[in-house]
Parts: structure tokens; sequence; C-alpha cells
């Protein structure tokens, strides 16, 4: 099949992956689409016909990376992709002072490092091999706003989040010099299937612990907002694909409900602000001394 508009998307067998994959099928374009399990392999091709080509590869694992990347290759003979798409990830919940390393680990692992493994491992086909035919591709990858504006109990994903925005501002000057730009999407909170997994999350190993009633609030309160407020998965489809078109694409799109109050004022009002109100929505507040016990101390320090 002789498609001028290839593009590789990672993670597309739900969420802001398949609805990506949706998107960019109706405009015109092939996508490659990794995928763990067969059977998402079948359905998206029964889904999406031969206009998406799924890639059976777990995206920890660079020989599978570097097999696909080859498989792909082959398929569009000596052209360049129109772009590569990092948009698999996970969301490791949990205090960061109890959580395991082990679990932060496996966090930077999948959001961080990983996706520097696919650009490695696809960059050839991007435009860093001059043998290859047409213009230079893009390389979009999905951050969060959790990268800007960090949020208690998924510290891990913050971090993973701002690192992957690091990586990307350093990439996009290294890779001028090949003509491949870097353009992040920054997503809030977004209606996929990821918050029905959060909900059935088994985070009892906190129990022990002072967080765990703000543990249970997060817990609702994050499903109950996807629910209610997140975007449908295709506004991020929308944005990928103005991301690839665009002439002149702008270095980062943030895509996020009710964005003045979710994204313009956290950004604006004072640090300690902010960390205040969301300690106080999610009940994670340090005790006050009772006022006879506060007048005690300061009678006796006077």
């Amino acid at each position: 099949m002789v498609n001028s508009k290839d593009v590789v998307v990672t993670g597309v067998s739900t969420g802001i992956g398949w609805a990506t994959t949706k998107v960019l099928v109706s405009k015109g374009f092939r996508v490659f689409g990794s995928v763990r399990k067969q059977a998402d392999a079948e359905r998206l091709q029964k889904e999406f016909g031969s206009s998406c080509v799924p890639l059976l590869m777990d995206i920890t694992d660079a020989d599978a990376v570097h097999q696909a990347s080859k498989h792909v290759s082959a398929l569009i003979d000596d052209r360049n992709l129109i772009g590569l798409v990092n948009n698999a990830g996970i969301v490791v919940s949990g205090p960061l002072l109890y959580l395991r390393p082990s679990e932060y680990r496996r966090q930077l692992e999948v959001n961080m490092i990983s996706p520097l493994v696919v650009i490695q491992a696809f960059a050839p086909l991007l435009g860093t091999d001059k043998k290859r035919q047409g213009p230079a591709g893009r390389i979009v990858n999905i951050s969060s706003t959790g990268a800007k504006v960090a949020i208690p109990l998924i510290g891990g994903y913050s971090s993973s989040k701002a690192g992957l925005e690091g990586m990307s501002d350093a990439l996009r000057q290294e890779l001028m010099l090949f003509g491949i730009d870097v353009v992040i999407i920054e997503p809030g909170t977004v209606n996929t299937a990821l918050y029905d997994k959060g909900e059935k999350e088994d985070l009892s190993e906190f129990q022990p612990t002072e967080y765990w009633e703000a543990v249970e609030n997060f817990q609702k309160f994050i499903v109950n907002e996807a629910r209610t407020n997140g975007l449908p998965p295709e506004r991020l489809g929308e944005a990928v694909y103005l991301a690839l078109s665009a002439a002149k694409p702008k270095a980062r799109y943030a895509v996020v409900p009710q964005r003045f109050k979710n994204w313009t004022l956290p950004r604006l009002l004072p640090t300690r602000m902010v960390d205040a109100q969301l300690a106080k929505l999610l009940g994670i507040t340090k005790p006050q001394p009772a006022s006879g016990t506060r007048k005690m101390k300061l009678t006796a320090s006077s």
C-alpha cells in the first residue's frame, strides 16, 4: 500500500491512543499502532481496516521496539514517516513518602525512559537517515498538565511527565540538525478507561499510613472528575493531528477542560496558595493544635 501519510502511535488499544488512531485514519493517515495483546491487534484491524497496522510490542522491551522499527521500515519503503506519537503510559498511585522505589522506577521507565528508546529506534524513519525520501517527520510526545501543576498522591506520574517535557525540549533543539520537530501535548483530565482502572486499583498497602483517607478521597475524586468534566479522547486526537499537520506548530499544546480554573489560574497563583488548595481538597492537612494548647505554649515561651 503506497501512502505518504504514515505515522507511528504507541499505546493505541484504548483511550487517547485509540482516539488518535480514529482521528488520524479519518484524515487519511495510515497508523502503525503499538499494542501488547494479539486480541487488541485483531480488534483494531476490524475497526480501522488496512489504515491501521498493529505493532505487537511493549515499549519497555527495547528489542521488540527495534524489531517493530524494522517492520515499519520494510512497509514504508524508502520514505520517511510523517510522525511518531509517544502516547503509551501508566499511572502509579501513592504518596511518595511510602511509594516503593521499584514502583517509582516502573513509572519512570514506562513514561520517561521508554519514549526515548522508541524515539531512538524510529529516528532513522523520521529523517536522521539521509538515504530516505521525503520531508523529515515530527515527534509528538503526550505529556500531562501534571508536569506543570504537580498532583499529590500521583507524584510519580507528575515526575515522569516533567521529565518527559525536559527531554522533549532538549530534543527539539538537538533534532534541528535533522529538521525533525518535537511537539508536546499536555492533556488535562480525559474521560478514558484509565480512570476505570484507577477506580479498581488496589491501594490498600497505604492503609496503615497517615495518607489513607486522602488516598481514598483522591481515588473517588479523580474518577468522578474524569466522568463528569473529562474531555472526550477525540479532542486529544484532534490536537495530535494539528501538531502533525500545522505548517508551524506550537512547541506545546495544553488541552484542558475548564481551562481557566484548571490550567491558567494554578500557574498564575502563588505556589504556596495552590499547594494549600490541593491539600485542602484532598484532606492532606496538618492537624492544628487545640486553641488551649497553643495558648499554653505561647505563655510558656513569653
